[in-house]
This record gives C-alpha cells, sequence and structure tokens, in this order.
C-alpha cells in the first residue's frame, strides 16, 4: 500500500521538495495512516511535517482521548503537534448551521490558520476511495453537476489527499500489519448524518445486491465527469477570450462582465452552462450560495426581452440588454429594471436547514419560506404582467387582483417591490406572502430573506 501512495503523490504532483505539510490528524484509522506513511517517505520526498488535532468540544471523554492519543503518536513519531480547541455547538448555532457543517468550516479554519503559523504550503487530509464513492453519491443524490460529480480532487486549494488511491480495507491492513493503534469515533456508526447512511446502509447494499464492485464503478465515473468538467471548464475559457467584454471599477477591481447574446446562443447548450458559471465566479470570486437555479435563469435571460434581470447571491445581477448579457456588481446607488426611479430593497438572502420546531421570525423585515420549492433564480422586482399568489387553499389571485382588493391607489401598485420566482410571487413586500413556499413539517431547507440587514420597513 505504502508503494501505491507513493505512486499516487508522485503521480498528482502533490509534493515538491521544500513543502512544509499540516497533516490532518484526528485519531481514526484514516489520520493515522495518513501521517505514518508521510512520516516514511517525507525524506524521499523532501517535505516537514507537522500533525494538527481539531478538539470540536464534542463527544466528551472520548474527544479528549481521541487529542491525547493524537499529541502521544506524534510524540512518538518526533513531529511538531498542535491541539487546537473550537466550539462547533455554539459557532453553528450562532451561524445556522449543522453541527456537521459548523465542524466541517472551523476544521478547515484551524488548518489554515495552523499551516501559515508554520509556514506551510500543503494540508494533507485523509480523503481515501471510500469517502470518494461516497461523496460522489451524495452529491448525485442532491442535485449536482458534473463537478460535484467528479467527486474529490486530489488537490485543491493547497489541500491535498494522498490516500484516494487505497480503500478502508487496506488502511486497517496496513496499520495491523504495522501494529499501530488507532481511535474508533462513535459518531461514525450513527445514521444522523447523510453520509453515515451511505456509508453504513446504502453501498453495503448495492454491493451486496447490484455489483461486489460498485465502489471501484462509481469512482470510474466520478474520474470521467471530472475530466469532462475540466475540458468543457477550457472551452468556457476559450469563448470568453473571444467574445466577453471586461469592465472595472475605479480600483480596476472587476465589476461587471458581459458577452455578446448573439454568440453564446449559438454554443452548445452545456457551454453555455458553463460560460455563466465562469462569469459568476469572476464576478463574485467564488460559487458560494449559487445554484443551478441560478445559472438557468440567467440563462433563460439570453431570450429575454433587454431591461431584464434577476438577483444573483452576494449583491451580484445578471442583466440582459439590446446585444450583451451581463454579470455585475449591484451599486446600492444604481436602480436596475426600474421604471419609476425608485431604489429596490437590498434583501439578504441565507439558506440553512430546517428543524421542526424553529420559531420562525413573525416581524414584517424578515421572512422565511421553504427553500425546495424554489424552481427558477429569485428575483427582487416590480410586478409585471402575469404575476400571481398562490393562496390558503391553492388558488390563485394575481398581483393586479391582490393589490386592487387591497385598494392599493393605481399610482402606487408599480412603486411596491415584491420577490418573485419567475411570475410566482414569493413576498409583496409589505403585505402578504404566498401560502405555497410557507414552512411546512415537510420543510428540510429554509431561505431566510431579510430586507436592509434587518430595519423594519416591510
Amino acid at each position: 500500500m505504502y508503494k501505491t501512495i507513493l505512486e499516487f503523490i508522485r503521480r498528482n504532483r502533490l509534493f515538491l521538495p521544500g513543502d512544509r505539510v499540516i497533516v490532518a490528524l484526528s485519531g481514526g484509522a484514516d489520520s493515522v495512516c495518513l501521517l505514518v506513511v508521510l512520516n516514511e517517505c517525507k525524506d524521499e520526498l523532501g517535505i516537514s511535517l507537522k500533525a494538527v488535532h481539531v478538539h470540536h468540544g464534542l463527544r466528551g471523554r472520548e474527544a479528549d482521548r481521541d487529542s491525547e492519543y493524537a499529541k502521544t503518536l506524534s510524540q512518538s513519531l518526533s513531529l511538531p503537534f498542535s491541539c487546537v480547541h473550537v466550539d462547533v455547538t455554539g459557532y453553528a448555532r450562532e451561524h445556522r448551521l449543522s453541527v456537521e457543517e459548523a465542524g466541517r468550516l472551523l476544521r478547515y479554519e484551524v488548518l489554515e490558520n495552523e499551516r501559515l503559523s508554520f509556514g506551510g504550503n500543503k494540508i494533507a487530509v485523509a480523503h481515501h476511495k471510500d469517502d470518494q464513492a461516497e461523496t460522489i453519491l451524495h452529491h448525485l443524490f442532491r442535485g449536482t453537476g458534473l463537478k460535484g460529480l467528479g467527486g474529490i480532487r486530489p488537490e485543491r486549494d493547497r489541500i491535498v489527499r494522498p490516500l484516494l488511491s487505497v480503500g478502508k480495507t487496506e488502511i486497517l491492513a496496513y496499520l495491523e500489519e504495522k501494529g499501530i493503534s488507532y481511535c474508533e469515533d462513535s459518531t461514525n456508526a450513527h445514521t444522523d448524518y447523510a453520509r453515515n447512511r451511505i456509508r453504513g446502509i446504502l453501498l453495503p447494499a448495492i454491493k451486496k445486491e447490484i455489483n461486489q464492485r460498485a465502489e471501484d464503478n462509481i469512482i470510474h465515473a466520478g474520474e470521467m465527469a471530472a475530466k469532462a468538467d475540466e475540458y468543457f471548464e477550457k472551452q468556457a475559457e476559450k469563448f470568453l477570450k473571444e467574445w466577453a467584454v471586461l469592465k472595472g471599477d475605479e480600483n480596476g477591481a472587476l465589476r461587471s462582465i458581459g458577452v455578446k447574446t448573439e454568440g453564446l446562443i449559438l454554443e452548445e447548450d452545456i457551454i453555455r452552462t458553463y460560460v455563466l458559471r465562469a462569469m459568476i465566479r469572476l464576478v463574485s470570486g467564488s460559487m458560494k450560495d449559487i445554484s443551478m437555479t441560478h445559472v438557468e435563469g440567467t440563462k433563460a435571460l439570453l431570450w429575454a426581452q433587454s431591461g431584464r434581470q434577476i438577483d444573483l447571491p452576494g449583491g451580484r445581477i445578471a442583466l440582459r440588454s439590446s446585444d450583451y448579457l451581463w454579470i455585475k456588481n449591484k451599486m446600492k446607488n444604481e436602480t436596475v429594471d426600474n421604471p419609476n426611479d425608485i431604489l429596490l430593497p437590498q434583501v439578504d438572502f441565507q439558506v440553512f436547514p430546517y428543524k421542526k420546531g424553529q420559531e420562525i421570525p413573525k416581524n414584517g423585515y424578515t421572512k422565511w419560506f421553504d427553500y425546495d420549492k424554489i424552481k427558477c433564480a429569485l428575483s427582487v422586482r416590480y410586478r409585471q404582467t402575469g404575476d400571481y399568489l398562490t393562496l390558503t387553499g391553492g388558488g390563485r389571485k394575481t398581483v393586479k387582483a391582490f393589490m386592487i382588493d387591497e385598494k392599493i391607489p393605481r399610482e402606487e401598485r408599480g412603486k411596491i417591490p415584491l420577490i418573485a420566482d419567475g411570475s410566482h410571487v414569493l413576498w409583496v413586500i409589505g403585505y402578504r406572502i404566498s401560502e405555497y413556499y410557507k414552512i411546512t413539517d415537510d420543510t428540510h431547507t429554509v431561505i431566510q430573506m431579510q430586507l436592509d440587514g434587518g430595519k423594519d420597513n416591510g
């Protein structure tokens, strides 16, 4: 197994001579194997190592045992070691995240801080082949494109994964052969987390009932998807070099990017998707909170009338002009798609898991909606012909009829902002929300909308 890992490291150029590497050490079998193998080959690779253990403040004495074991193991290998304590539960509560997601974010934050203090340039984590198969299935079931189907990459943003070439069985056999102990995390047996259900229930059933080599086949499909994703990204890059127009602000930072619609319409649909994703990434700096719904909503603007737009997360908009489709940073002092020359309100969007019994905000400026019912990219705009609300019982009413029934003066109706999912209005701001998007016991994910940072103006 040692040779397999070393070959994988060299083939993917995960390390270069002189690299200083932080090794994430939980104390479990995978991370222990990672540390031991890297320690064995550090001289051959010309790298320096430091082990880092993150104590999540969960699992009580079991977590204390893990951190003590990680320290002892590191000392036995004569490697520098740090243990950093974090409050996962408090962070999850403060940021409205699941404990699993909060733990992941804090863990990588600690590893990055340790990398900087160590003068390091790589962080090694212990994902292996079985994790790869689980990740691909997890992304597939939640909904993803080729990038998600490509699974875990060997290297990304200084994070390297040297164990992706070996599976759990090989890891355990290696540790047994070496006579090296490790800690068992009791939560790995719980089925509260989706990944644990995939690992402990779904994959074993697939291997038993369908194909014993299912994991290898899933990973092979993921490798093909990753190659396809890389190819389409390169095609999008070529397209943008030929067709894109970039505009910066007074400091030279990219403020907007546009492409000629006539050129993009002629491309295959998948190329259009990759071009638009690349444009959003260039303006936003990342794809955080950008879903396929946002990309498809942006794509629909290619065939829309000039002046149509949709809002994107992070204060960006996609805008159709006469000949161009633009991705722009929305400035607070600019009005867009507003025939009345009145500034639309700023709306902050946040998506998080819903737990039954959570108290729903009752103020006028914060509303919760069922995120999974949203079909198009949301837009903050004024009313348009065909807009409608869903009423109690499932009936529909046009926004025009609603405003007439509310006795809103004709001259004021076009000045009332709303948030819409295509023509289906979620919220007539200052008045009411649609019954269709309300939180129910069947809700899994919430999208919170808050006006102007929480000012009571709606």
